[in-house]
């Protein structure tokens, strides 16, 4: 029986672009991922299960075996295995994906690195998590700011929306001529990973549409001239393939908001490299990445009703990092909160370093907060306590924490 105030199967959705939708239904972070993976349908996944990130390729190996993707899967004895086949399926001409977590992470490192070197434009869904030791199974982000310096483009997610919808953005990314390089999703581990939210689907043949085919500038099998990959290089020539990188990087902060305004006009959604929330006037800002820019946005909606004027600037890419957008965002604002969920022993932690980088000459006071590490809860009341004492401008220099029992 249909309830006669039923809503649509795509209620979440803005009504002018419902009909790029299919349906809008409950989803973890990692179910999101493994859907937007089964619409792009990638001609070889190689993959090794790791908490949390083994409900992505859990449920995508279902996909296979029930007939719904075409691709091919691999299942390999470790994530360094899973890394080499998927450059060597790239090297190939294939389009290639893999996903991982924490320690997986960091066995693939040596890869990882090759991947990039090599200009394969791989796509990696990482759930965030800990690296050992101890040993931790929770959320921080010590693993993908482990490969911040690896040459992989790096993407943030909020939720499980994000993570999906930066999936598919990850392709385009990844594949156009003038970048040819793998990209990173990062979601929350547990927190985005397993945590079940509404998430609007597109429809497959409009996934497909945007994402189109593959088309490898140089392929080990469908070349017309041979080519090798991952040629022993030495001084003559390694430098001038190490700037190239560069420049591919430089290519992906050109590309990044004309891509990703293609994706918007499917969505109805936006995906600027740093998302603004009530920042305009703001006398005190937080900076984060990943779910604890949701939270955050809750207590600046209850503060602002305060008549405090308090704002966040979420980072969505942080590789490559845009430090002219960021200086010309907060230039205007006293005093800014940066909150990294990782250290980087012996220096400034990895995304204050960054926001220091772009605001060399600036006249605000920026001050660091390290905070959730193995999975620690951030809750309302230490955000709300952050701005607080930012406004108040009675933070001391160095790295602070939340939530730390000092």
């Amino acid at each position: 029986m249909t309830k006669k105030n039923s809503k649509s199967k795509t209620e979440f959705v803005k009504p002018s672009f419902a009909k790029h939708y299919e349906t809008t239904k409950p989803l973890s972070g990692a179910y999101a991922v493994s859907e937007a993976m089964r619409q792009i349908d990638p001609d070889v996944v190689a993959a090794y299960p790791i908490t949390p990130q083994t409900p992505i390729v859990e449920r995508f190996s279902q996909f296979v075996a029930d007939g719904k993707v075409k691709t091919e899967f691999v299942p390999v004895e470790s994530e360094h295995s899973a890394m080499s086949a998927v450059v060597g399926a790239s090297a190939a001409g294939a389009r290639a994906m893999t996903a991982t977590s924490s320690v997986g992470l960091a066995l693939m490192f040596e890869v990882v690195n090759a991947a990039s070197g090599m200009r394969l434009p791989i796509v990696m869904p990482v759930v965030n998590r800990a690296l050992s030791s101890p040993i931790n199974i929770h959320c921080d982000h010590s693993d993908t700011m482990a490969c911040r310096d690896a040459g992989w483009i790096q993407l943030y997610s909020e939720n499980p929306q994000e993570a999906y919808e930066h999936t598919i953005l990850a392709i385009r990314l990844a594949e156009h001529k003038d970048i040819q390089l793998p990209v990173m999703i990062a979601q929350d581990g547990f927190i985005t990973s397993h945590a079940v939210e509404n998430v609007s689907l597109l429809k497959d043949k409009v996934v497909r549409k945007f994402i189109g085919k593959r088309k490898p500038i140089h392929s080990l099998l469908l070349s017309k001239k041979p080519v090798t990959f991952g040629a022993l290089e030495l001084p003559d020539y390694f430098f001038e393939t190490k700037r190239q990188q560069q420049y591919a990087m430089e290519m992906a902060l050109k590309h990044y908001d004309n891509i990703a305004k293609e994706l918007s006009e499917l969505t109805g959604n936006n995906y600027p490299m740093f998302e603004q929330y009530r920042l305009g006037d703001a006398e005190a800002a937080l900076i984060a990445l990943n779910s604890s820019a949701g939270t955050i946005k809750k207590v600046v909606d209850e503060m602002r009703k305060e008549g405090k004027k308090v704002g966040l600037l979420k980072i969505r890419l942080f590789r490559p990092f845009n430090y002219s957008q960021v200086s010309t965002l907060l230039r205007k604002i006293p005093n800014i909160g940066v909150l990294d969920r990782s250290y980087s022993f012996g220096a400034n932690p990895p995304v204050y370093s960054e926001i220091l980088s772009a605001l060399p000459s600036s006249k605000s006071n920026v001050f660091s907060f390290v905070y959730g590490l193995g999975g620690r809860e951030l809750y309302e009341s230490q955000i709300r306590e952050t701005f607080e004492k930012l406004l108040k401008g009675k933070i001391k220099k160095g790295i602070n924490h939340i939530g730390l029992r000092e």
